[in-house]
């Protein structure tokens, strides 16, 4: 907290739909400027964010204990947002690339949006992701070949792989499973399973 203004007694209004997911925001009032005030619980802030801060201070004190960096090494700005697990969304359609998006950065996660198994390998040489979510049916590159693209990269063999789909058919959890996907959701999915899928490899990547 870098400063503290005061206290003041206000009304406290419940969140919509569209903001009751968002971790640590209780409610909101209405401020007699007709400015509307969001109210946090720091508690609850704490807990969902505090071993990410935690990383992020952790690599700040990194930086600056080190007296001298190579000319191409990273800024400690860069330090600190890497320590920040990176999901990777694989889907050609933008409205679940989007609404995917703002799930997991609600959660405190980087996203990194693919439209097709093509631009999703482009994304892979730039930075690897904690975990990839991929849809099947995609042009240019289905999700089928981007796993086994995946698969075949020494670098990127045992990078998670969770498969977000309408195709629910045995057989194609069968093909999937051969291919080496980790995990196989139908749509429409459970949020509350995704997150949980997600956090299980975020931590197991920190762990590591």
């Amino acid at each position: 907290v870098d400063e503290v203004l005061g206290n003041q007694e206000v009304v406290v209004k419940n969140l919509g739909s569209q903001l009751s997911r968002l971790p640590g925001l209780a409610g909101m009032s209405v401020l007699a400027s007709g400015a509307v005030a969001l109210i946090y619980n720091p508690v609850a802030l704490a807990t969902v964010y505090g071993e990410q801060v935690r990383g992020w201070v952790a690599s700040r004190q990194q930086v600056a204990l080190t007296s001298a960096l190579p000319d191409d090494a990273p800024a400690p700005v860069d330090l600190a947002v890497n320590a920040v697990p990176l999901v990777l969304v694989v889907d050609d359609s933008i409205t679940v690339r989007r609404v995917t998006q703002r799930l997991l950065q609600r959660e405190g996660y980087r996203v990194t949006l693919a439209a097709d198994g093509l631009q999703a390998l482009e994304k892979l040489q730039a930075e690897r992701p904690t975990v990839v979510l991929s849809d099947i049916e995609m042009p240019r590159m289905d999700g089928f070949d981007l796993v086994r693209n995946i698969r075949s990269d020494a670098r990127l063999a045992d990078l998670p792989v969770i498969m977000i789909t309408s195709r629910i058919a045995e057989k194609h959890r069968e093909h999937a499973r051969d291919l080496g996907v980790d995990h196989y959701l139908g749509k429409p999915y459970s949020e509350d399973e995704l997150l949980a899928l997600i956090g299980h490899y975020a931590k197991a990547a920190v762990d590591a």
